[in-house]
């Protein structure tokens, strides 16, 4: 893989950055890339697989250690953040914060037999937090890529960064998210991934250029906020949970499909319809992912789209993603996907990206479409809320200094 190299223009924008914080001179670069989801909408916390790619925005550090106990980040346009290293222990005023994002990425390592140390990271981003490309995996694989490098001799791979990104975010931040979102930006590519064995997932590059496909790759910000839609995220993989202790199994992956069909009566009884109706999601969602990949891999993309249209009216109509419980004056992803469908003219495709709720709409516009579509999205949502993405071949990396 090609490395990802810095532009002395961007060295000295960060460069300054950075003697701003911290004074002095930094030594290393790092950049850890945004994710899309092309296919598997919550699908990774019940083992299933998805589809997924690294995009062409990234999350990236000047760094330098600092001989101290104490990590220091700014990040641009935020107040700098300290966490000190003798305290690895969730911290409960942390909760849903940067600084717990760092100590349970440090706090991993150290378990790991690192002897993590205190380093300065002076970071600016183009993966806007809420843009639903995962601002938060970029943010945790760039600091577990830097402490693996700066601390550790570069020994863990990148599948186990995005576990570790992972274990940050389920234990110290407190979101039960899965592990598609980290394995995406740190592995780099376009990939699918099967998380059935949750200890070594199984990663596997699917080979396929979008750009030559006569489709542009969008990413629609709805321009909702996510901040206060936890509980409904979590509510997700908590529901399907309970109703997959009816079969004495953790995720629905576990049990066969026509078990799960035939005790609908009893589960009905014991559990809500919409558990029911995210199960019947996830089963139908995990068959379509494969089935997507084989498109790609065979040239098909007519089928992709299909797919991919599927997959959207899947999430609204079974998962129940777009619309947050109760929400009646303010539905900005219903919205953002109404306006795919209009601009889009029947071509293309559109569906719920990532999380859902609130964030992010993904759409493939054919390429004589993107310049109507794009002005029509901007017009309704506001400027700039639509953006044409490519996808990255490097996840996670220490970035090289242009000659």
């Amino acid at each position: 893989m090609a490395a990802l190299i810095l532009s002395l223009n961007d060295k000295k924008r960060l460069d300054t950055g950075f003697a701003a914080a911290f004074d002095g001179a930094a030594e290393r670069y790092f950049s850890a890339p945004g994710r899309t989801e092309v296919s598997g909408n919550h699908t990774d916390h019940q083992r299933g697989r998805v589809l997924a790619g690294a995009v062409n925005l990234d999350t990236v550090a000047a760094v330098r250690a600092n001989g101290t106990n104490v990590i220091r980040v700014q990040s641009k346009g935020y107040p700098l953040c300290q966490v000190r290293l003798d305290a690895l222990e969730p911290v409960a005023s942390e909760v849903n914060s940067t600084p717990a994002l760092i100590r349970g990425v440090a706090a991993r390592f150290a378990q790991l037999g690192c002897k993590v140390e205190g380093f300065d990271a002076y970071c600016e981003s183009t993966v806007l937090p809420g843009s639903g490309l995962s601002s938060s995996a970029a943010f945790e694989v760039l600091i577990g890529t830097i402490i693996n490098h700066l601390f550790f001799g570069g020994r863990v791979s990148q599948p186990e960064i995005a576990q570790i990104g992972q274990y940050a975010e389920n234990v110290f931040f407190g979101k039960p998210c899965g592990l598609m979102d980290q394995t995406a930006s740190a592995v780099g590519g376009l990939v699918t991934i099967d998380f059935a064995d949750k200890e070594h997932p199984d990663i596997r590059p699917v080979h396929f250029d979008f750009s030559t496909t006569g489709h542009a790759l969008c990413i629609i910000d709805s321009r909702a906020d996510h901040a206060d839609l936890t509980d409904e995220y979590a509510a997700i993989p908590g529901e399907l949970k309970e109703l997959c202790g009816f079969f004495g199994k953790e995720v629905i992956t576990q049990i066969p499909e026509e078990e799960f069909y035939a005790a609908i009566p009893a589960l009905r009884e014991k559990y809500p319809d919409r558990a029911i109706m995210r199960a019947i999601h996830e089963y139908n969602e995990n068959r379509r992912v494969p089935q997507q990949v084989a498109c790609l891999e065979q040239g098909d993309f007519d089928g992709f789209l299909r797919l991919a249209k599927e997959s959207g009216y899947s999430s609204w109509m079974y998962l129940q993603n777009v619309i947050p419980a109760g929400y009646v004056k303010q539905q900005a992803m219903a919205v953002a996907l109404g306006l795919c469908e209009h601009y889009l003219q029947g071509r293309g495709a559109y569906r719920v990206h990532g999380g859902g709720f609130a964030g992010t709409v993904q759409a493939f516009v054919p390429f004589d479409l993107l310049e109507s579509f794009r002005a029509g999205i901007d017009a309704a949502l506001g400027e700039g809320a639509c953006h044409v993405l490519s996808i990255r071949p490097q996840g996670g990396v220490e970035m090289e200094v242009e000659a």
